[in-house]
């Protein structure tokens, strides 16, 4: 089973050129997950992910961190992202039905490593039940052929059948299988029933026989059935009764017929317990051998979900889709920061435009003061760019993006000290690596190259950068450089793809 699982998984990973590169400083400096003291509400997982499975909310945390990078395979995301914008009815119903699907892919697991208790099971088959229900309510839309949803009724009856309707976690006292699903069981259940109505009739017949006003027949897990008699009536106990305890209130007693109906009683329980717990393993084997086809059910649960979470997003935060073909265009009319905006004590955000390519417009030059804004424009560029690619509307009046194979990013300052680098060092080896690595069809974001060292240096460092990313054709790609380095400016007078924005 784990080979079979393993294969599936290995044919369903596509090729590393599928995907746009993000490393690890890049996804830190745009926030697009949580990590370290950043919370997901500041984060872009934290603004799209509205998923109500934890598969989708899985599945949109990869899209963030791995956008795609085939124009052909995003416009067909976005093509389901705006079947579900234009059809608010099929979004709210089958959201509504995902509302109940529990973890499919960890239950499904558990099955299959013959780990699941009955609860799991009974998990299981809710989340699988209304898959038929969005099955044909997906139908129904233009994005019918993008989820291959594979109801499974065979499994929900089966799991209804056998597994009583609130069933405890643990195997060892039984209790877990419904009844009417095994005969056999049954008829040993009817056994220990019948027992436990002797035992009834028996206290009742002790009563009348010793003229013990209250004689109780208890069961103690140390003792097995036991007749307590109160502390006042204990001179009235027979004599074929045998003192197996003594409490503070009263004696606990025995009798032959009592013991030796325990052990009709307890034997029956032990059979029907032993009978369950086998045939809960034979039920996990029956289910595991459904792996494969539940968990490529839940992975297209998870990616619906995912989808229909864009889809909700783009309306309720005013987004359009976004052009994306393999031209070497970015363009972007009245882009906003889609964190920031969302931010519950954020000011109105101040829309603002970009436009790059690889020969006029290849790097814009960005110079203000302190608290302007830069950091946040080169960001919100870039967010917007990994926006696009991951299949999703994007929070701008109109965006056409050719495809970019990867965004590099150099931003802020700091030391390593665990490393023993210098915030120099960290910035040259951060800054060598985009300059050994970028195409002409990345994206490139630097803010403040050359801060970490001496001002003539660093303007020396900061000029030769965008000298070199200008004038190389491997890695003449589109870039977004904030500085304070004034001096800066005069590189538009000598190179024609560079551009002074303020």
């Amino acid at each position: 089973l784990r080979h079979r699982i393993d294969h599936v998984r290995r044919v369903q990973i596509r090729q590393a050129d599928d995907f746009m590169v993000l490393d690890g400083a890049t996804i830190r400096h745009l926030q697009l997950l949580p990590h370290g003291d950043v919370a997901r509400e500041a984060t872009l997982l934290g603004v799209l992910d509205v998923a109500r499975t934890p598969m989708g909310s899985r599945t949109m945390r990869g899209w963030i961190a791995r956008p795609l990078a085939r124009s052909a395979d995003v416009n067909r995301r976005l093509d389901s992202v705006q079947a579900f914008v234009d059809d608010r009815a099929a979004l709210s119903s089958i959201r509504a039905a995902l509302a109940g699907v529990r973890d499919l892919e960890r239950l499904v697991a558990k099955v299959a490593a013959a780990r699941a208790n009955p609860r799991d099971l009974k998990g299981l088959a809710a989340s699988l039940r209304p898959v038929p229900e969005i099955a044909a309510a997906l139908a129904e839309t233009r994005a019918a052929g993008a989820f291959a949803l594979k109801p499974q009724p065979e499994m929900v009856d089966l799991v209804d059948r056998a597994i009583a309707e609130a069933p405890p976690v643990m195997l060892v006292d039984g209790g877990f299988i419904a009844r009417g699903y095994d005969a056999e069981l049954d008829g040993v259940r009817d056994d220990a029933e019948s027992g436990h109505r002797w035992l009834a009739g028996f206290q009742a017949r002790e009563q009348a026989r010793t003229g013990i006003a209250k004689p109780k027949v208890k069961h103690m897990p140390a003792f097995g059935f036991l007749i307590e008699i109160p502390k006042g009536s204990v001179a009235q106990a027979p004599e074929d009764y045998v003192r197996r305890q003594t409490l503070t209130t009263g004696e606990r007693y025995t009798t032959p017929e009592l013991k030796e109906h325990e052990r009709r009683v307890l034997g029956a329980q032990e059979r029907a317990v032993a009978i369950e717990q086998r045939l809960f393993r034979e039920l996990i084997v029956r289910l595991a051998e459904r792996t494969v086809e539940v968990q490529e059910t839940a992975r297209a649960l998870g990616e619906l979900d995912a989808t229909l979470a864009l889809a909700d997003r783009a309306l309720a935060a005013g987004y359009v889709r976004p052009v994306v073909d393999d031209s070497d265009v970015l363009d972007i009319v009245d882009g906003r920061h889609p964190v920031i905006e969302q931010l519950p004590d954020a000011e109105p955000f101040v829309p603002n435009s970009a436009h790059l390519n690889t020969t006029t417009d290849q790097i814009i030059l960005l110079t203000g003061p302190n608290m302007a804004g830069k950091s946040t424009y080169i960001r919100q560029v870039a967010t917007i760019a990994v926006m696009a690619q991951m299949g999703s509307f994007v929070p701008a009046a109109s965006m056409r993006q050719g495809v970019i194979d990867r965004v590099f990013t150099r931003i802020g300052a700091g030391d390593d000290l665990a490393r023993g680098r210098s915030t120099f060092l960290v910035e040259m080896q951060e800054t060598a690596n985009i300059l050994n690595n970028a195409t002409p069809k990345s994206l490139i974001v630097l803010d403040e190259i050359g801060r970490g060292t001496s001002t003539f240096d660093g303007i020396s460092i900061a000029w030769s950068v965008a000298e070199y990313l200008h004038e190389n054709p491997k890695t003449k790609a589109k870039t977004l450089f904030a500085t304070h380095y004034h001096e800066l400016t005069d590189l538009s007078e000598k190179f024609p793809g560079i551009r002074n924005y303020t």
